[in-house]
């Protein structure tokens, strides 16, 4: 088994692992920069657990931003019966791509 983390980052809490990628919501990191996580709740290495009461202290994450972009569009739609009333909107989220560099 392979040692893993789960983190607190952009209010929201992820398990990740050595070398994932996962999305998040656009942090204010510009892509190819490294950013230290501090905020980790548990650390699972093989058969060892921890746990923090809320958080480890001696526990970082490094992550590196790979890239931001746009996510998929949505439509947001209003309507109101019997009044003619309609109005449609498109909303795309900001999101970054993130990879684990490690778990100290």
């Amino acid at each position: 088994m392979r040692k893993y983390a789960i983190i607190k980052l952009a209010g929201k809490q992820f398990v990740v692992q050595e070398n994932d990628e996962f999305v998040v919501d656009r942090l204010k990191t510009e892509p190819g920069k490294t950013l230290t996580v501090k905020d980790v709740l548990l650390v699972k290495d093989g058969e060892k657990v921890t746990v923090g009461s809320p958080l480890l202290s001696k526990v970082t994450v490094k992550l590196k931003v790979i890239e931001d972009f746009k996510d998929k569009k949505i439509r947001v739609a209003k309507f109101k019966a019997k009044s003619r009333y309609r109005r449609v909107m498109g909303h795309r989220q900001q999101k970054s791509k993130v990879q684990v560099i490690s778990i100290n």
